[in-house]
C-alpha cells in the first residue's frame, strides 16, 4: 500500500514549533539589550546604514525583508518576539494552517534581518526555510491537527531535499577543510574546543581515542552516505532517517549548539511515514489520523500550491547545488533575500586549543599589579575553572557565541565590544543582564579590560574540583575607563554615543 503522512505531518509540525517557542524565547530574553534603541549594535543605525547604501528605506526592505523597516521601536520588537511565541505555543498545541504559519515564519525572518552579528548563524536561515516549507503542509484554514487534507508528497520530498542539502553540505565541508576530519582525529580536540561545552562535554573528551575516531567515521556514515538514502525506498529511508537523527542526538547531548540539531531533525522525520509512527506514538493519536485517513479529500488548491513551491525549490536550488559540487564550497549562504533555499554547513575546521575572552573590571584607582579585577561570568562560555559547564541549548545565548568567536581574533575585528565596555562601566541594566552576575552591583567598576585565557579540560580524576585549567595568554582589549578620549571619540564615531 502506498506510505502515508498524516502523522509525519503532525510530528514535523510539532517540533517545528518547540523550536519557534525557543527562537522567540531567546528573542524577548535578548534582543533588546543586543539591537534595541540602546543595544550594541542598534537596529536604527544599521537600517539607516543599509538605506543609504542601497539608496532608499524600499530597496533596503526588497534586499532584507522585515516588518521593522516599518518601525523599530523597542517595544515594537518585543511585541513581535511575544507575538511569535504565543503562535509557536499554539502550534505546538497542534494548530496550524497556512496564515499562522505564514506569519511565524515572516516574523522570524525579520529578526534574521534585523539581527546582524547575531543572527548570522547557519541554523537562523535554516530555519526560515524548514517554516517555509512547513506553510505548505497545511491547509488555507483548518487548523484542526488531523484536518481532512492530506500532506502534499511533493512538500515532504522537499523536506527531504532540505535534510539532503544539510547533511551533504557539512559532510563535504569538513571533508575539504581539515586535515584533521580526514585523518579521524577532529574528535580529540573537537570537544574541548567547541562554542559552548555541556556538563558532559569533558566526559566526551576524555573517551579512548580509538571511540573519538569510530564517531568520526560514523559521522561520516551520517553526513555522506546516509542522506542519498532519503530519497530510497521505505527501508532505506528509515534506516538512513534514524543514523542522521542519531547524530543530532549525539552532538546535542556533547555540547551546546543553540537548537540546530533539534532543528536539523525536523526535515530528518520526513524520511518516516505512518508505519513506523504508528508504532511509536501514542494510539489515541493513530486513531486520529486513521479517521482522518478515512474520511480524506483531495485539495487541488493545495495540489497545485505544492507544485509551484517545488518549482521555485528547483530553480533556487541551482546555485546551492553547484556550491556543493565545487571545491570552494562555502558554508551557511543565502543566496535569495527570503532565505528559502540556502547552503549549510558546520565545522569546516576544528581549532586545536581554546580561547576564551574575559571581561574584567575593577573600582581601584590603579591598574597596576596590586589592583583586585573581578570577572564578568558568562552564562554559558567557562570563565572560572571550577565551574561545570551548564546545559543550554537548545537555548541560545548570541553574547557567549559572538565571544567565542571573538577570541580567536582581535576586538578591532568585532567592534561592538568597545560598546559593550562602555555599558559595563556604566552598569547598562541591558548590557550587565548578558552576563550571569554583575560583579559591580551597586557601583560601577572604575576601569575595564579584556583578558584572553587558554583553558583546557582539567582531569576527571583531579583532587581540586576543578573542571577547566587556564592560562593567560595577551590583553585582548586594553584598560579603559569612563574618561578615556580614545573610547569617546570611537563611539561617537560609531554613532554609538551622542
Amino acid at each position: 500500500m502506498p506510505s502515508t503522512y498524516w502523522l509525519t505531518r503532525f510530528m514535523i509540525l510539532r517540533l517545528l514549533g518547540v523550536i519557534y517557542a525557543i527562537a522567540f524565547l531567546v528573542a524577548i530574553n535578548q534582543i533588546i539589550p543586543l539591537i534595541g534603541s540602546n543595544g550594541l549594535l542598534p537596529v536604527k543605525l544599521y537600517f539607516n546604514h543599509i538605506s543609504s547604501a542601497l539608496g532608499s528605506t524600499g530597496a533596503g526592505f526588497i534586499r532584507l525583508p522585515s516588518v521593522f523597516w516599518f518601525t523599530y521601536s523597542d517595544n515594537v520588537l518585543l511585541y513581535a518576539a511575544w507575538g511569535g511565541l504565543i503562535l509557536s505555543i499554539v502550534l505546538i498545541a497542534g494548530y496550524a494552517n497556512i496564515p499562522l504559519l505564514t506569519v511565524l515564519w515572516f516574523l522570524y525572518l525579520s529578526f534574521i534581518h534585523a539581527g546582524q552579528d547575531w543572527y548570522g548563524y547557519g541554523w537562523e536561515i535554516q530555519l526560515a526555510e524548514t517554516g517555509f516549507l512547513a506553510i505548505f503542509l497545511c491547509p488555507l484554514w483548518d487548523m484542526r491537527p488531523f484536518p481532512k487534507y492530506p500532506p502534499p508528497l511533493l512538500i515532504i520530498i522537499l523536506f527531504r531535499w532540505l535534510i539532503f542539502r544539510i547533511m551533504l553540505g557539512a559532510g563535504l565541508i569538513k571533508y575539504r577543510g581539515d586535515q584533521v576530519w580526514r585523518n579521524g582525529t577532529a574528535l580529540y580536540y573537537y570537544f574541548e574546543t567547541q562554542p559552548i561545552p555541556g556538563p558532559f562535554t569533558r566526559w566526551f573528551h576524555f573517551l579512548p581515542r580509538t571511540l573519538l575516531k569510530i564517531g568520526v567515521w560514523f559521522n561520516w556514515l551520517a553526513e555522506l552516505i546516509a542522506p542519498w538514502f532519503s530519497f530510497g525506498p521505505k527501508l532505506a529511508r528509515h534506516i538512513a532517517g534514524v543514523i542522521m537523527i542519531l547524530l543530532q542526538l549525539a552532538i546535542f547531548i556533547s555540547g551546546n549548539l543553540s537548537f540546530l540539531n533539534w532543528l536539523t531533525i525536523v526535515p530528518a522525520l520526513a524520511c518516516f511515514d505512518d508505519s513506523i509512527w504508528k508504532k511509536i506514538l501514542p494510539n489515541v493519536l493513530v486513531k486520529k489520523a486513521e479517521a482522518a485517513i478515512a474520511g480524506a479529500h483531495e485539495s487541488k488548491a493545495m495540489t497545485t500550491a505544492s507544485w509551484v513551491v517545488a518549482g521555485i525549490v528547483a530553480l533556487l536550488s541551482i546555485q546551492p547545488t553547484l556550491n556543493l559540487l565545487s571545491p570552494n564550497q562555502v558554508m551557511n549562504t543565502s543566496f535569495d533575500p527570503l532565505e528559502l533555499v540556502n547552503t549549510y554547513g558546520a565545522f569546516r575546521s576544528v581549532g586545536q586549543e581554546r580561547y576564551n575572552v574575559v571581561f574584567e573590571g575593577t573600582s581601584d584607582d590603579t591598574t597596576g599589579n596590586k589592583a583586585r579585577w573581578k570577572p564578568y561570568i558568562y552564562k554559558g562560555l567557562p570563565v572560572l575553572p571550577n565551574k561545570r559547564p551548564p546545559q543550554i541549548a537548545p537555548y541560545q545565548l548570541r553574547l557567549d557565541w559572538q565571544m567565542w568567536f571573538a577570541a580567536m581574533s582581535s576586538a578591532d575585528q568585532y567592534p561592538w565590544t568597545y560598546n559593550l565596555t562602555w555599558k559595563l562601566l556604566h552598569n547598562d541594566p541591558g548590557a550587565v543582564s548578558l552576563f550571569a552576575i554583575n560583579p559591580f552591583p551597586n557601583k560601577p567598576p572604575r576601569y575595564i579590560r579584556a583578558v584572553r585565557y587558554r583553558y583546557w579540560f582539567a582531569d576527571p580524576g583531579n583532587t581540586e574540583g576543578i573542571f577547566w585549567k587556564r592560562q593567560e595568554t595577551d590583553l585582548w582589549l586594553p584598560i579603559l575607563s569612563a574618561e578615556n578620549p580614545q573610547l569617546i571619540a570611537f563611539l561617537k564615531s560609531e554613532e554609538w554615543l551622542r
